[in-house]
């Protein structure tokens, strides 16, 4: 059976247990739990399509379960997997909309566009497999980028995860915590650090596709485009929500880039609400 086939059936699967999962146990966080697990098995679908015998398949192979790895012991030390681990977002969304919207919204963007990106970002594989041959120094060069990527946001979320432990550590004692959102370290620099490197990533990953087709005109574009859209979309949510909760973040966020690591701006005026 064709690569592609393999991997849309695996799609469709993934799609049906996610969905379903949700509906029995009403948490609405399954896509998350596979996040990091799915797009493993989509390259890994390809690279054994070439027999592990494409050198550029067998690297980008490689990366992405590196990815994969660091993802799931993260998402996993944070109680992503255990019983009750539903992302805080969806029931701040379920509250703001009809049951049947929520539904909808489940079955439409949660499950089935979530996984559709999941595939899209893994096809650059597809390119690989039907352009094989070759590993220059334009693929080293990609290689160590994402290795240097996949650090960025292996720091980041280590330093965010200990800033959440000391917080926590805080309160638990009745004390105040220096601040009451992450903003040092990655995050002095990009309000979402992690969130830059992870999409970064999957460009890299294109980057290799096109290197592979000989031009970067590839469709499988689409890919990382809708990824970058999801995150875009993502960060709007999140960000409304955490300036309900700190009105100091307002501050923050005037000073400090969304998305991609920048300088601090030290000029930038208050809001209106701390003029």
């Amino acid at each position: 059976m064709d690569a592609v086939i393999v991997c849309l059936w695996i799609c469709a699967g993934t799609c049906a247990a996610t969905w379903i999962a949700s509906l029995i146990t009403d948490e609405h966080s399954w896509v998350d739990r596979i996040w990091s697990i799915i797009p493993v098995v989509y390259v890994g679908v390809f690279a054994a399509a070439a027999g592990f015998a494409d050198l550029r398949l067998n690297v980008v192979a490689a990366l992405v379960l590196l990815w994969g790895a660091r993802l799931t012991f993260n998402f996993a030390r944070r109680g992503g997997y255990a019983p009750g681990g539903e992302d805080y977002r969806w029931p701040i969304l379920r509250a703001r909309l009809a049951r049947w919207q929520f539904q909808l919204f489940n079955l439409l963007f949660i499950t089935v566009y979530q996984n559709i990106i999941l595939l899209l970002i893994a096809l650059p594989a597809y390119t690989m497999l039907t352009h094989r041959g070759g590993f220059g120094p334009v693929d080293a060069v990609l290689a160590l980028v994402f290795l240097g990527l996949l650090a960025g946001e292996t720091v980041a979320d280590q330093q965010q995860w200990n800033f959440h432990r000391d917080k926590q550590a805080a309160l638990a004692e009745g004390r105040v915590p220096p601040s009451r959102f992450m903003r040092s370290g990655l995050f002095r620099y990009s309000r979402h650090p992690n969130y830059f490197f992870e999409q970064a990533q999957w460009w890299v990953v294109f980057g290799f596709g096109a290197v592979a087709a000989g031009s970067s005109l590839q469709w499988t574009i689409l890919g990382p485009v809708l990824l970058t859209a999801l995150f875009v979309g993502s960060t709007i949510f999140t960000e409304s929500i955490t300036l309900s909760r700190y009105p100091e973040y307002a501050r923050y966020r005037a000073t400090t880039s969304p998305i991609v690591p920048w300088p601090p701006r030290s000029d930038a005026p208050a809001p209106a609400d701390q003029a």
